[in-house]
């Protein structure tokens, strides 16, 4: 069974809310889903093979692509094809932070759509065993900073992340 739970900090106090203030440009959001996979094989997905991520999603990723690095390094640039909001949207990414010891991945939006809106935008996935029986929680974590008042917080991109990750969990559980 999936479940979201989606919180911001604010980026002064660190007090989490289940609102947002509208008038904040910086921000912070997060979101649990509970997945069957082990941690291990979900980062192994987002490390090592984010080139087959579009074969679990299509609806929502169409590919990805290795610009510049090692599939699994610090420092790797890739691109995504993906459609958000029914809109087929492109973005680089930056691999910033990779810990295989801890199933966490950071990725830096360097380049694509999401820099319209925003001035930075960050997405760093953590998996983690379930304190109870087996599979993982994937905790997302998305900071930004909106490029002017009139743009919205990103809660449709992390809800995107939210399902993209269920659909990856539904293909590494499946019988061969």
């Amino acid at each position: 069974m999936s479940s979201l739970n989606i919180k911001q900090i604010t980026p002064t106090s660190n007090i989490v809310s289940e609102t947002m203030a509208s008038s904040a440009l910086t921000g912070k959001i997060e979101a649990d889903v509970e997945i069957k996979s082990s941690p291990g094989q979900f980062h192994e997905m987002f490390a090592h093979k984010p080139h087959h991520v579009h074969h679990t999603c299509y609806d929502k990723i169409q590919g990805c692509d290795l610009l510049e690095g090692e599939w699994g390094k610090v420092g790797t640039i890739i691109s995504w094809r993906y459609v958000h909001d029914g809109k087929a949207k492109v973005s680089k990414q930056l691999v910033e932070a990779i810990d295989p010891s801890k199933n966490l991945i950071t990725f830096r939006e360097i380049e694509g759509d999401q820099l319209k809106e925003y001035k930075s935008f960050v997405a760093t996935l953590q998996a983690s065993p379930k304190n109870k029986g087996s599979g993982s929680i994937v905790h997302w974590t998305v900071e930004y900073e909106k490029l002017h008042h009139g743009i919205a917080h990103p809660e449709t991109l992390l809800q995107f992340l939210v399902d993209a990750s269920k659909d990856i969990d539904a293909h590494l559980t499946q019988p061969n």
